[in-house]
């Protein structure tokens, strides 16, 4: 007869493997769906990097180009490119299979707060790489041009052209995130809707410090970069009022 002691210690084992061994599946399907969308993006590398590097191409003076100072650029930044890309292709499913995973140990009304927010986080993301890539990007380069002195030949590598706005359109789609970093702040109890609507003045103040550091030393950059992220942030004080209106009630109602 086994004891109780060790029925438990085997069902909790047991538990433990079948997460983990969901979470492999769910690792792998991540995996085969970046896979999936590597195989066009590899397919047509080259024509993506030219995609990307068109604002630049469009602002350069005449006769200037890209160019390579390695010899294996030519290969391996279309293909870095490609594996970015397809990561980003992919990341709606690969989010899924996130959620999948999480899903089951929420409670009811923790899942249907937690769809929304994580459809636009999704979406910001995607909004703020292409503002940065639209409107920011061909701003930020014909300020660079025009800046340029006499003499020197603007002529950019295409490995540090990668890394340059790669950087940029991280920061911007993190930056877009802001509505839902201030909900998850609400909703954690962290921070009060009174307190993000004091303290205005100074969260204006941090954004654009931030924004100095995540954008080229120019005030055109940072602008672009804090204004929209302001604008998010009471964008996230009106989500959270709309999305948490019911806690934020009973925290309200003073305890009889």
């Amino acid at each position: 007869m086994s004891e109780p002691g060790n029925d438990s210690g085997g069902l909790a084992e047991g538990t433990l493997i079948s997460h983990l061994l969901e979470l492999r599946d769910r690792l792998l399907k991540a995996l085969l769906a970046i896979g999936i969308c590597f195989v066009p993006c590899a397919t047509y590398m080259n024509e993506i990097f030219t995609f990307v590097a068109k604002p630049l191409i469009q602002k350069l003076p005449t006769g200037a180009t890209l160019i390579a100072t390695s010899v294996v650029a030519p290969f391996t930044v279309p293909f870095k490119l490609a594996l970015v890309a397809a990561v980003g292709m992919a990341m709606p499913y690969v989010l899924y299979q996130i959620w999948a995973f999480v899903a089951p140990g929420l409670y009811r009304h923790e899942r249907k707060f937690a769809i929304p927010l994580l459809v636009s986080s999704v979406l910001l993301f995607y909004g703020g790489a292409a503002f940065a890539y639209y409107v920011v990007f061909p701003v930020m380069v014909s300020f660079f041009v025009a800046t340029t002195p006499a003499g020197v030949s603007m002529m950019t590598d295409i490995s540090s052209y990668l890394d340059f706005i790669m950087v940029l359109l991280l920061a911007f789609g993190a930056a877009f995130e802001v509505p839902v970093a201030t909900v998850l702040l609400v909703w954690t109890g962290l921070v009060k809707i009174s307190t993000l609507t004091k303290n205005r003045g100074f969260v204006l103040l941090g954004i654009f410090i931030v924004a100095a550091f995540l954008t080229p030393p120019d005030a055109v950059s940072q602008s672009f970069m804090a204004i929209p992220m302001y604008i998010l942030y009471e964008a996230g004080i009106l989500m959270s009022k709309l999305l948490l209106k019911d806690k934020i009630a009973e925290k309200e109602i003073p305890a009889p």
